[in-house]
């Protein structure tokens, strides 16, 4: 019997079956989980309290069901949406659960359904089908124990990737008696959620073997273009890797939603005080005029004093006037924001009909935020660029190759008149390669070594996979586009890839095939910013092979490469000049003694249970040294479409774009000029890139002091956080500055400058540019920089990207944007929207998100409004009363006034009404300024509503009191009542606040979309 023990702190570990439960509740659970859950908001628990309130008959003038009413609908309608999720919810799990597969059960292949499944089942699975639970692969139909899996529903990506099978559990075949009689153990590390990784061992046959990630297929991959395999379950369930990922997000919240929980908080003051208000003046009416009415109403004296009862006529006023915010406040929000998620969702101007991708709200609870962004995070490649890469230069030996030069030899331009090399005599060409450069096919012909070379090492350091297709093609699956490029271009120069296993690449140099032997694949990762591999040719010699970054590689070379170090710098920099992605290229000769020294090293490192890591990044360092450089290489990422024209457009919208990539400092710099967030006309461009603090903070100083001149009087950051821990950036200096800036700061730079006592200075500086780029960062330096932004500054971001190093970045922004790329989904897995190209981010912020907020912001003015006019008339009331807590209108008409009465007037207002048409929004940016100064919805306009709301409520009581009083009939009797009273105010307020919705409209729409400097330092200084 085979075993899988996770290694943990304790000696037991309990293992889950392999039944999925996503849905939250079931019968039993329900009712009492979903009514703690809805209570559990500040809302609902309030009026639970006021229904409370409402059944002591001793303060209670309303009865119970003016509030239960709402409060159950809106309580059932969450319900009813809740349930309704889960439903779906159970309907998918048990879907999944029931599935079949084949186990290994008594010596015998059995079907049994995947929640049946056990840690240490044996599983058989078939080409194209989904995997039960995490497996350690034993055997499969391919050599050497290869198979291939799809990832998509893991991390997104469709390309295959390969998994291979220890060499000793290979063997095993498909021989269901060997393994009926498989009894190995594996310790591993116990469930985690990172995909990329797992760490174990299996012991068997009295040996142990390491276990990595490349033996391991996850729970949700598909076996593609394999015809079977075996597994032993290593997690189930909940444990895998998939369950693990499914945890809840990052709850985010709008600044709205935060404004409107502290004026609910100000509301909730302000009832109070009507109640104690109201409550001294029954107080006084009881102790001066009540004693007159006691004989008629049969107290016994002293039984009630007025202090008393000033104290439950506080009570019975907090009841009556809690309407002033309705419960179906927070409904009508939600529905109104559903309604703008639905418009994004089903406008056909974001949708990319190239790859039959719609724009996806994600979620719809931020919808307002779009039309209030200040900055904008993006990523570069992928997201401004399309990332599909096409090679365009190299450079072999301090040779250029790739460039075009006239009869005199001076460099021209590539046009399209200018004829391409024709690979036509070549097989297996790239039907849409082209290059324009006759010399580099010559060096090949001429049989020059260290062209040889070049080609040769970008043919075998990848991951690139092949196949053929039926019409006998060879077909790239690659990872990256990077490498696709690369293998492709070799390709072309007659450098052909073939094939792989587990134990060597075949490739074709010049028509001739020739196997290398696979010793060692050294992988890139985001800290390596490199790949090697380690090959031995067939003349016996060992050869490593590397390719990676510049600045990494660079390191790692012998001293002799010096003078062809200086004259490769030159041609990197040229290349990142012209917006190319580089690449250094490198090998070293290796001794056969000193290789199987270091091999036997690594064995023992990857079977260690403690340090396995860093013991293993170790012997990276201590191979990849005395590189000897052969040149780099220049691939093409051309901007998407329309990138140009929306980098413009939001500029001219107030919104500055970052660009945070791990690009070359040269890359990207051209990338900024090709999409106008650069420009010649600006005043001066800061470049970064110290390679200590102190020089960091040196450089930041001396471009605060050109910023702002010499004599500037500007804050010392670092004082500024050691006295608050915060910084306060004046928007009055911000004004200051004239002219356009920019910033330009390398990942090294950055890591400086992100500690506590200099970022405050980066910040500031940074802040006063139009455009600032972040060079070489990595994916944690991207969620810094969002965070220091958007806790310093206080300012709705927006990070968009395409791929996985920006998921932390997407999570970190107050709005995460995913775009459907060239790297997978993980980006839009992320996100709070997606769509497929740059461009949408235009219609999004100004089309979507502008009228978002304008509608959220109008819809919260009127209904705050409203519902003061329609409460407070009880507080008039009560002078005329005797402030006895009598209600003015009639209970039904208190219960149905926001659900019935008013609702669809301002919910339809909410919805869609636009001040402009989307064009407009286009064709005029600096329409999205309102949202970005608050100047819609903010407490000044909130107590404007408050002013307008007690003005309406005092005109509709007084004028229909001052009507009826004293009025007689021609028979001399009264011809009004109580009734008729109440009922002329009832029809009055409803008339009056569905008149005021077309007031509300003339009235936002004169709100300006800019403000003066003044009004704008008096909105920084309550962001405080």
């Amino acid at each position: 019997m085979s075993n899988a023990l996770p290694q943990t702190n304790t000696m037991l570990f309990l293992f889950q079956d392999n039944r999925i439960h996503t849905s939250k509740y079931n019968i039993l659970t329900f009712l009492p989980i979903n009514l703690f859950e809805q209570f559990q908001r500040v809302a609902n628990a309030y009026f639970l309290c006021l229904l409370i309130l409402q059944l002591i008959p001793e303060i209670s003038s309303l009865t119970w069901f003016t509030t239960i009413v709402p409060l159950v609908l809106v309580i059932t309608m969450t319900a009813v949406k809740d349930a309704t999720d889960d439903f779906f919810r159970h309907k998918s799990d048990n879907q999944v659960n029931n599935r079949q597969s084949e186990v290994l059960i008594d010596s015998k292949l059995q079907n049994e359904k995947w929640m049946n499944v056990k840690v240490g089942d044996i599983i058989k699975l078939e080409n194209n089908q989904f995997v039960a639970a995490d497996l350690l692969l034993l055997s499969s139909s391919e050599p050497h124990g290869l198979c291939y899996v799809e990832t998509a529903e893991l991390d997104g990506e469709t390309n295959l990737k390969v998994r291979q099978a220890l060499s000793v559990t290979s063997e095993l075949g498909a021989d269901i008696s060997r393994l009926a009689r498989f009894d190995g153990i594996v310790v591993c590390e116990a469930p985690n959620n990172k995909l990329d990784k797992f760490m174990g061992i299996l012991s068997w046959k009295d040996s142990k073997h390491p276990l990595n990630n490349e033996k391991i297929i996850l729970r949700g991959c598909i076996l593609r273009n394999t015809s079977w395999c075996f597994g032993m379950v290593i997690f189930a369930g909940p444990d895998t890797k998939l369950m693990q990922n499914s945890g809840k997000t990052k709850f985010k919240r709008t600044s709205i939603d935060r404004l409107m929980n502290t004026l609910v908080l100000w509301i909730f003051g302000f009832l109070i005080c009507l109640g104690i208000i109201l409550a001294i003046g029954n107080s006084i009416w009881e102790s001066q005029i009540g004693d007159q009415f006691r004989t008629f109403l049969f107290w016994n004296e002293g039984e009630k004093s007025s202090v008393f009862s000033g104290f439950l006529t506080f009570w019975s006023y907090i009841i009556i006037l809690n309407t002033v915010v309705p419960i179906s406040l927070y409904v009508s929000v939600e529905v109104i924001r559903l309604g703008h998620s639905y418009f994004i969702n089903w406008d056909r101007k974001m949708y990319y009909s190239r790859k039959a991708t719609p724009a996806e709200a994600r979620t719809t609870t931020l919808n307002e935020e779009l039309g209030q962004i200040e900055y904008i995070f993006s990523d570069k490649t992928g997201t401004l660029t399309q990332n599909i890469m096409t090679f365009k230069r190299c450079s072999i030996n301090g040779k250029i190759y790739g460039e075009v030069h006239d009869d005199l030899g001076q460099k021209m331009e590539v046009t399209q008149e200018k004829e391409p090399v024709n690979f036509s005599v070549k097989s297996q060409v790239g039907r849409e390669f082209q290059f324009f450069d006759h010399s580099l096919l010559e060096s090949i012909e001429l049989g020059d070594p260290k062209v040889h070379e070049f080609l040769r090492l970008l043919t075998l350091c990848h991951t690139v996979m092949s196949e053929e297709n039926s019409a006998g093609e060879l077909i790239y699956q690659v990872q990256s586009p990077d490498e696709g490029a690369l293998v492709t271009a070799a390709r072309n120069f007659g450098f052909i890839f073939k094939s792989r296993t587990p134990e060597t690449i075949t490739i074709e140099e010049l028509g001739t095939p020739v196997t290398y032997q696979l010793l060692a694949i050294l992988d890139f990762n985001n800290t390596r910013k490199r790949m090697s591999v380690i090959v031995r040719n067939p003349e016996g010699q060992i050869k490593l092979y590397s390719k990676g970054a510049d600045t990494i590689l660079f390191e790692k070379l012998h001293p002799s490469n010096e003078d062809l170090l200086s004259l490769t710098s030159d041609h990197l920099s040229e290349f990142a000049g012209e917006g190319l992605r580089t690449l250094a290229i490198a090998y070293r000769d290796l001794d056969d003694k000193y290789f199987k020294e270091w091999h036997k090293m690594l064995e023992d490192a990857n079977v260690a249970t403690e340090e396995r890591d860093e013991r293993i990044a170790g012997l990276y360092e201590e191979i990849e040294r005395d590189l000897m450089l052969l040149g780099a290489t220049a691939v093409e990422d051309k901007l998407q479409e329309g990138v140009i024209e929306t980098v413009t457009s939001l500029s001219l919208a107030n919104i500055k774009i970052w660009v945070l990539t791990g690009d070359k400092q040269e890359t990207a710099i051209n990338i900024g000029y090709a999409c106008n967030m650069l420009t010649d006309d600006m005043n001066d461009v800061f470049v970064i890139a110290g390679n200590t603090a102190i020089e960091v903070r040196e450089e930041l100083r001396k471009a605060k002091e050109n910023l702002f001149g010499q004599n500037s009087n500007f804050s010392n950051g670092h004082v500024v956080g050691e006295k608050k821990q915060q910084l306060e950036l004046d928007s009055v200096v911000e004004e200051t500055v004239t002219g356009d800036y920019a910033l330009i700061i390398n990942g090294h730079s950055l890591a400086h400058a992100l500690e506590s006592d200099v970022k405050n200075d980066l910040l500031e500086l940074a802040c006063m540019c139009k455009t600032v780029v972040c060079c070489r960062v990595t994916p944690l330096q991207k969620a810094q920089v969002v965070e220091l932004v958007k806790k310093y500054r206080n300012a709705v971001t927006l990070a968009i990207g395409d791929g996985a190093n920006d998921v932390s970045m997407i999570k970190s922004a107050h709005i995460g944007v995913g775009i459907s790329g060239q790297e997978g989904l993980q980006a839009v897995l992320a996100s709070d929207y997606s769509f497929a190209q740059f461009r949408y981010l235009q219609r999004l912020l100004l089309v979507h998100g502008r009228w978002s907020y304008f509608r959220m912001c109008k819809f919260l003015c009127y209904f705050f409004y409203k519902n003061f006019a329609f409460t407070l008339v009880h507080f008039w009331f009560g002078f005329f009363c005797g402030f006895s807590a009598q209600t003015v209108y009639d209970q039904w008409f208190i219960t149905l006034f926001n659900i019935v009465y008013t609702s669809l007037p301002v919910l339809a207002m909410g919805i869609f009404d636009q001040d402009v048409s989307d064009q407009n929004s286009m064709d005029c940016p600096q329409l999205y300024r309102p949202g970005q100064l608050n100047l819609l919805f903010n407490k000044r306009r909130f107590f404007i509503c408050v002013l307008h709301g007690i003005y309406t409520s005092f005109v509709l009581f007084f004028i229909p009191y001052g009507a009826f009083y004293n009025v007689a009939g021609e028979d001399g009797q009264h011809i009004s009542d109580y009734q008729s009273f109440a009922v002329t105010m009832a029809t009055s307020l409803v008339i009056v606040v569905s008149v005021q919705i077309r007031q509300w409209q003339k009235a936002q729409k004169k709100a300006k979309p800019l403000r003066s400097r003044r009004t704008r330092t008096r909105r920084s200084s309550s962001r405080r």
